[in-house]
């Protein structure tokens, strides 16, 4: 298949996944693994094509972020959600990814964890919405210090491909009190400069390996996460006013037993 509609395919992936509380990760591993899309420098375009699904939670949340960076905003006890609030949330993933860098790159990337990490990620979501009943906390600039921590421990779980990175947290966040919105709101917050540092982090160290005859693609790809990402966000924050993740829930156990069919069965 033509290395650009590789690009257009992985970069809708990315785009839709990224957020939602499936998985983009495992998403690309299986979608890797069927297109025959693997290797090196597939890899770093999937890290890549990431920073196009940063730039538009940056934008879609630009207020938040700009009124963070202001001094007033700097302060512990300031009113609203703070530097302080990001810091907490992205603090215990960051320390304990950067440990297992290594060893989750090289034995936790296949279908087979992938299948293992969806399957868990959804019991994780569907015991949040069980167990947890009216949220304390309804709008993400009430969040506290102590919340924020908490839902970043449940952002470990997401180590783990398949588990899902907002999934983990959205569900961390209805444990601690939180309201679906502000959950998912804190969650793609905290987001993006955690996944800025893993993505700068994994590029720096293979950018030397690419040659100029990847520039197209890595745009293409790159555009159309950033595209896709923002209309998936837009709808989900609007899905979310009235709905569960329960759905999202369900699709993972029929993603999950669609890719254990088609990978270790057929």
């Amino acid at each position: 298949m033509n290395e650009n509609i590789i690009a257009v395919i992985i970069g809708i992936i990315e785009g839709l996944t990224e957020f939602l509380p499936v998985s983009s990760t495992g998403h690309m591993i299986l979608v890797g693994s069927m297109l025959n899309f693997e290797g090196e420098i597939a890899s770093v375009f999937q890290v890549f094509i990431q920073l196009g699904a940063i730039l538009s939670v940056l934008f879609i949340y630009r207020e938040k972020f700009v009124q963070m960076l202001q001094p007033r905003k700097l302060s512990l006890y300031g009113r609203g959600l703070t530097a302080q609030h990001v810091l907490a949330g992205i603090v215990p993933v960051m320390g304990i990814g950067y440990l297992l860098h290594s060893p989750i790159k090289t034995y936790l990337f296949s279908p087979y964890t992938v299948i293992i990490g969806l399957v868990a990620g959804a019991v994780l979501m569907l015991l949040a919405e069980k167990l947890t009943s009216r949220p304390s906390t309804r709008d993400v600039d009430q969040i506290t210090i102590k919340q924020a921590f908490f839902v970043g421990l449940f952002q470990v779980l997401a180590l783990w491909p398949g588990f899902s990175r907002s999934g983990s947290t959205i569900a961390g966040g209805l444990f601690f009190g939180l309201s679906r919105k502000a959950a998912a709101d804190f969650s793609f917050i905290i987001a993006a400069p955690l996944m800025a540092v893993a993505c700068l982090y994994d590029l720096l160290k293979v950018w030397s390996k690419l040659s100029s005859s990847d520039i197209t693609m890595f745009a293409i790809g790159f555009a159309v996460s950033f595209v896709v990402a923002y209309i998936s966000v837009m709808w989900f924050l609007r899905f979310l006013n009235n709905s569960s993740l329960a759905a999202f829930a369900y699709y993972r156990f029929v993603l999950a037993a669609f890719s254990y069919y088609y990978f270790f069965v057929r």
